[in-house]
């Protein structure tokens, strides 16, 4: 009788800790593309991340295969905005149902549940995250560290790569922890208005650099110069007092919409752009 209490004892989860959410996320965060295969994609990344986890939850050996094998199934998602949440909603949704198995209880939380709630999610939050972290902050640290890399300065090829690790790594352990304290929740919370705020004001800050970037190190100007009256009149030196910039922006302006229209083709719009400027500054206007 007491080797059977012991035995009972013995196979009920354990708790799950913000220190085990914490190394599930770096365990993702350094496997993410390391197994990558393409009919798994970053399953095994998840997998190898929430191992810790399970193997506290499922004492029971055919438990824990079972669980290594269902976050097995097809998984793709953005590292820290659907990586860290749905982790970290992964790991509460197991121990829900680590407790029904021990207990005995009906499975609320099966295997359908578990795969479908990583496949709602992990599209929209990938779309998220690629359009902040990649489209956004990247370019952020870059701005910052492109006059330090004009004087030649080593920090300023360093500075963007370690800033954009340490905020990848702050923003995931985030996500996790709040994907393992709300759940399935989760995702409403990631999405919610005040998310939504933060990612409006990333975008515009975005704007803001793209357009200091283009000011400061696109170089366009006008050599075209005429002499009315005995005087010569240079124009880009009165494009310089009216509108300063104007020819850099409007480079920038006819790529934006080139690409609104065409679709993100980069390589034919560099030689288009290349064949235009050349024309325009053979004839002396540029």
């Amino acid at each position: 009788m007491t080797e059977i209490v012991q035995e009972s004892i013995d196979l009920k989860p354990e708790t799950i800790t913000k220190k085990d959410i914490t190394f599930a996320w770096l365990r993702w965060y350094y496997a993410n593309e390391i197994p990558h295969s393409f009919d798994r994609y970053l399953a095994a990344s998840l997998m190898w991340g929430l191992m810790p986890i399970l193997k506290k939850l499922y004492k029971s050996k055919s438990e824990l295969a079972a669980a290594y094998q269902r976050h097995l199934l097809f998984f793709n998602t953005q590292i820290t905005w659907g990586g860290g949440t749905i982790s970290g909603i992964m790991a509460s949704l197991e121990s829900v149902r680590a407790d029904e198995v021990y207990q005995n209880k009906p499975i609320s939380i099966d295997d359908d549940v578990l795969y479908n709630t990583k496949a709602g999610l992990m599209g929209a939050l990938a779309g998220i995250g690629d359009a902040i972290d990649s489209g956004t902050i990247q370019y952020i640290f870059i701005a910052i560290a492109l006059p330090w890399a004009q004087e030649g300065l080593a920090i300023g090829a360093l500075f963007p790569f370690f800033a954009f690790v340490i905020y990848q790594l702050f923003v995931g352990y985030y996500f996790a922890q709040l994907g393992f304290k709300l759940g399935r929740n989760a995702a409403t919370e990631v999405v919610g208005n005040k998310m939504q705020m933060l990612i409006e004001g990333l975008s515009i800050l975005g704007l803001f650099m793209m357009g200091i970037l283009a000011a400061s190190y696109i170089k366009v100007s006008s050599s075209l110069k005429f002499t009315l009256s005995g005087k010569e009149f240079v124009i880009q030196d009165t494009l310089d007092k009216i509108l300063p910039g104007v020819l850099p922006l409007v480079v920038v302006m006819g790529l934006y919409f080139y690409f609104s229209k065409k679709g993100l083709k980069v390589t034919r719009a560099l030689v288009g752009l290349t064949i235009i400027l050349g024309v325009l500054a053979a004839i002396g206007i540029l």
